[in-house]
């Protein structure tokens, strides 16, 4: 059972890509998921149609969209490419914004879910006391939501670590730069003999969610205690 050096790359860079996923996303998931969950604006169906978007198409799809996009000759890409030097096409960050676009959904659902629990009373209290909405937001809604929070980044990581279809179709199969834990499991069951390495991944696989599914959980009753104590 012991790891090849090219298998451990895949491991460290499916962490990698999973976790920068998850924390470049958590910020515009609370952002927009406090819209859906508060606002009341015109495009809002339209806006939770866009999010929930990803879970709709087929991954592939999805890939193929981000590398019109995203790609080096794509609108987005091509400015960031040539104003900042920024390349996600057949990149790890590509991998990443994949990933991220993937897990996207599942954070801003568990966030708004968690969000619309609050007692709006609660902060309709803090409001007329004079606290602006921000401020009303980060000492009122955020502490009771963050449960749903740690819910929320644990299903994009889990996501982010089992995507397949919209990585390799946006960034391709390259070892040691692009070929996360699926795409070599992938690779694994392509060729002769290679069952025993997809296995061996496999079980990395299992233990890695294992180990966040019970982390999620520890940090949501921590959070949870001390919700209750304060």
């Amino acid at each position: 059972m012991t790891l090849s050096p090219e298998e451990w790359t895949a491991v460290m860079l499916s962490l990698r890509v999973a976790v920068v996923a998850t924390l470049v996303s958590l910020p515009f998931g609370i952002a927009i998921a406090y819209a859906l969950a508060r606002g009341r604006f015109w495009g809002h169906g339209l806006l939770n149609g866009l999010v929930l978007m990803p879970l709709i198409l087929p991954p592939v799809v999805t890939g193929y969209l981000l590398l019109i996009l995203f790609g080096r000759r794509g609108p987005i890409g091509a400015f960031l490419a040539d104003t900042f030097g920024i390349v996600f096409s057949f990149r790890w960050t590509g991998a990443a914004l994949a990933c991220g676009v993937m897990g996207f959904p599942l954070m801003v659902r568990a966030v708004r879910l968690s969000i619309e629990a609050v007692d709006t009373r609660l902060e309709e209290a803090a409001g007329t006391l004079g606290a602006s909405r921000l401020w009303v937001f980060l000492t009122v809604t955020l502490p009771l939501i963050i449960p749903g929070i740690i819910a929320g980044m644990i299903l994009c990581f889990a996501k982010a670590m089992g995507e397949f279809g919209a990585t390799i179709t946006f960034v391709s199969n390259i070892p040691g730069e692009t070929q996360t834990l699926p795409s070599a499991i992938y690779t694994f069951t392509q060729v002769p003999g290679g069952d025993l390495g997809a296995l061996r991944l496999t079980i990395v696989s299992v233990v890695i969610a294992m180990a966040a599914l019970v982390a999620s959980e520890v940090m949501a009753r921590s959070a949870n205690r001390r919700l209750d104590i304060a």
